[in-house]
């Protein structure tokens, strides 16, 4: 596994472990869908209902493929093998990817400005400036969007252990100015 995908699986497990308990359990999901559905106050309830499937399923999966103790809960260790593995988690990641990305898509157009864009990646708990770096590494078209397939691509990759130098790495690094 390439360094970047390491650091990647380490963000990514901090930002899931959102009620700050040090491991993953349903309770996090449904704190991180509660986050993400209210930046999205625009969304119809059709995206905003996909999205919180999307949450339910990343946690069932995770929960079926990983609780090898059945105590409920996903250490960083039992997270850190799994998350990356493209045969394992691929269509989960399709899921999500699919539903945040229409998510940031409210009229419909297949465009999503900055303003959501950043409102939907701080409810996942990422760093905004680096959330600028992401959005601009998808290089915003004149009136400052990116397409919704750009961004589900951009989400795609970023579970891919194979992949460096990805617009996703700039989540886990520092932008320098």
């Amino acid at each position: 596994m390439r360094t970047e995908a390491a650091q990647r699986i380490e963000l990514v497990f901090s930002l899931f472990d959102a009620n700050g308990n040090g491991v993953l359990d349903s309770e996090d999901f449904d704190l991180m869908a509660d986050r993400v559905v209210k930046a999205a106050a625009a969304s119809d309830d059709d995206a905003k209902a996909a999205i919180r499937a999307a949450f339910r399923r990343y946690w069932t999966t995770l929960a079926t493929e990983l609780d090898a103790n059945g105590d409920g809960v996903i250490s960083v260790e039992e997270f850190r093998p799994f998350v990356l593995d493209p045969g394992r988690f691929g269509p989960t990641v399709t899921e999500f990817a699919e539903a945040l990305s229409a998510l940031g898509d409210p009229d419909g157009d297949g465009l999503i400005e900055r303003p959501l864009f950043v409102d939907l990646m701080t409810a996942i708990g990422f760093e905004e400036p680096n959330i600028h770096s992401l959005f601009d590494a998808f290089e915003p078209d004149a009136e400052d969007r990116i397409t919704v397939t750009t961004w589900a691509v951009g989400i795609k990759d970023y579970y891919a252990p194979d992949k460096a130098g990805i617009p996703g790495d700039r989540l886990v690094t520092v932008p320098t100015a």
